[in-house]
């Protein structure tokens, strides 16, 4: 699938091939931190598949739980994060998924660090829902 992407100043653009088939949500408490959400979610893609077409992402080197090394790659205009990758440049980079434009067609498959997910993610159905703001 050809995805097209940006941070949220479009400062940083990227251009990419990638399977639909490998969109993963992680529930680490590393992507809970950088994301302030309960969990991330990526589209993994070769990096040969991604075409950086703006300004060069600011790269982040953190260790993670595991021990390796990742790259963590955001705008440095507006923070927005956009990809995670081994210190090694060929390999798999992770696509942040609200920065892709196609984004709507990208359903995860499988979840990660499971054991560090949020107990009220299983059902939020359950959850009061509003189209907008909530009415005051």
């Amino acid at each position: 699938m050809r995805i097209t992407g940006q941070c949220h100043c479009g400062n940083v653009r990227y251009e990419a091939e990638a399977d639909p088939e490998h969109v993963v949500i992680c529930h680490c408490t590393d992507c809970q931190r950088l994301t302030g959400s309960p969990y991330r979610v990526t589209l993994r893609a070769k990096r040969q598949n991604i075409i950086l077409t703006g300004v060069e992402p600011k790269l982040y080197r953190k260790k993670a739980e595991n021990g390796n090394i990742r790259l963590m790659h955001f705008c440095s205009d507006c923070g927005a994060p956009l990809f995670s990758s081994a210190e090694q440049e060929s390999g798999t980079w992770g696509i942040r998924w609200g920065s892709i434009n196609e984004r709507a067609a990208l359903e995860p498959h499988v979840q990660i660090w499971a054991r560090s997910r949020a107990k009220w993610v299983d059902d939020p159905k359950e959850i009061p829902a509003h189209p907008k703001e909530p009415p005051k």
